[in-house]
């Protein structure tokens, strides 16, 4: 009797990478580098006209998701998270580079403590001085606190910091099945802060571990941008301050907007225009 051949095991995949691309594919191809094949790594392309579908040809292993256009930050991140197995999800832009035993360092700290919803590497120029990565949340008296990179030599408890490098469990991004839709490119970093503070849970920056942040000129226009932002922040303001705090938010940026002649601003605060694949 022929016996049965044996069924590999197939092993748990511990740490997923995502990176939401869109017109940088030189920063993608510098990022996947980077990462090496350690961990598995998805790229979600957000519509990219810039030869960046040749990628998968030069990484086989990384999975590649091409969208027809650009959806907005927010659900190409929601895209990557579903097509996530790892037990941990490091959530990156398309301008940060960061390497494997990073990535695992990060891993390691947030399985040994359990009081930390999420963690980050220490952003970095590339000639190594700290970029601005850490903030306050949004509030109706200071609905867009400014960044401000991590000093000192110690591990940094930051209330919000930016998504261009940030680690949670996967068990906890599909618990919160997706990032609030209602943001299109600006709010999701705000957003998944915003949850992690709810949930009782620390966001902790390690000193000891670096990431590279570009901070490389948006693919998109500026006006396009200042009308997404004004609807994020109006919308973030609205869910968690109450929605006075949000109206009056949309009605005093969509006004003054108008008055400058910014009419793509007006557009997101007044009219809820984001970026989302739409027209």
């Amino acid at each position: 009797m022929t016996p049965e051949p044996e069924i590999p095991e197939v092993q748990p995949v511990r740490v997923s990478v995502v990176i939401v691309s869109l017109n940088r594919t030189e920063w993608v191809r510098s990022s996947i580098e980077a990462l090496g094949t350690a961990h598995q790594v998805a790229v979600v392309d957000n519509g990219s006209t810039d030869g960046g579908a040749g990628l998968g040809a030069e990484f086989p292993d990384v999975r590649f998701h091409r969208l027809p256009r650009n959806f907005g930050l927010t659900k190409a991140l929601n895209i990557g998270i579903r097509a996530s197995d790892g037990e941990y999800i490091l959530l990156t832009h398309d301008d940060t580079a960061i390497s494997a035993e990073a990535v695992t360092q990060l891993a390691d700290y947030l399985e040994q403590h359990p009081e930390v919803g999420a963690v980050c590497p220490k952003l970095t120029d590339e000639a190594g001085a700290p970029v601005k990565q850490i903030r306050a949340l949004p509030t109706p008296a200071e609905p867009d606190p400014p960044f401000r990179p991590v000093t000192g030599d110690t591990d940094t408890t930051a209330e919000c910091v930016s998504g261009a490098a940030i680690m949670l469990s996967g068990f906890y991004l599909r618990a919160l099945r997706n990032i609030d839709e209602r943001y299109g490119t600006y709010g999701s970093d705000i957003e998944l802060c915003a949850q992690v503070k709810k949930s009782g849970k620390k966001i902790v920056v390690l000193n000891g571990v670096t990431a590279v942040h570009r901070w490389a000129k948006s693919p998109v226009s500026k006006s396009t941008l200042e009308g997404d932002r004004a609807h994020g922040t109006a919308a973030f303001l609205g869910k968690h301050h109450g929605m006075q705090s949000g109206l009056t938010k949309r009605l005093g940026a969509g006004l003054g907007a108008l008055a400058t002649l910014h009419f793509s601003k007006a557009a997101g605060a007044l009219g809820g225009k984001k970026i989302d694949g739409g027209g």
